[in-house]
């Protein structure tokens, strides 16, 4: 079996396993692979839940279609990007579990020394500020938060990034940063009073884009 096929076939069984595991949903989060100097990539507007192997397309690194056509993720060149920064990461998994969503959409931090586990499997957590999805503004923030040696990021009111050397390694991280996240909520208490929303320029701007 090619290496682009092997790949094709991992990134949809993760994608479909983040959605049986409730880590994100029918219409959000999206995954990468590096495969030399291509990537490939979760598709747009398509069942996270029932994804296959043939509906995973390949990038190059200007994220150009190198390959069959498909509509790629509007997220594509927030991955390209940090795969640009980081040569040694070869896998990235962006989604939206609940709960540590609910941090990234608070003035609260996750954190990771409640648990060894999760302190040696997440290292320290980066948190990125706020940027319209799909935007090049979003993909340079999170690219300078991917440099140095970050394994998770944090996005405000968007969701949450793992990087990983091979797809269930950024899986991994995904599933004990949602299960730090839990456990800081049991340990420090509800986030009432914390939650911060977007205001009237960003909800415009979404309107604008999305609408």
């Amino acid at each position: 079996m090619d290496k682009i096929k092997l790949l094709s076939e991992e990134i949809a069984y993760f994608m479909c396993r983040l959605y049986q595991c409730g880590l994100t949903t029918t219409s959000g989060g999206n995954i990468s692979a590096r495969c030399d100097d291509k990537v490939l990539i979760t598709p747009s507007a398509t069942d996270k839940g029932r994804m296959t192997a043939d509906q995973i397309g390949v990038l190059d690194m200007n994220c150009n279609i190198a390959g069959k056509t498909f509509k790629p993720t509007i997220e594509s060149r927030m991955h390209v990007e940090i795969y640009r920064c980081r040569p040694e990461v070869q896998a990235v998994i962006h989604a939206h579990p609940v709960t540590a969503g609910a941090f990234a959409a608070s003035r609260r931090r996750i954190s990771n020394r409640y648990l060894a586990e999760a302190f040696v499997v997440l290292g320290e957590i980066v948190y990125a500020p706020y940027a319209c999805q799909g935007t090049e503004a979003l993909a340079q923030i999170i690219g300078d938060a991917a440099a140095g040696n970050a394994a998770c990021i944090v996005m405000q009111n968007h969701g949450i990034i793992t990087l990983g050397a091979n797809l269930l390694q950024a899986f991994d991280r995904l599933e004990v940063l949602e299960n730090a996240a839990k456990t800081t909520l049991i340990c420090e208490g509800p986030l009432t009073g914390d939650g911060v929303e977007l205001n009237e320029a960003q909800t415009a701007e979404l309107k604008q884009k999305f609408w």
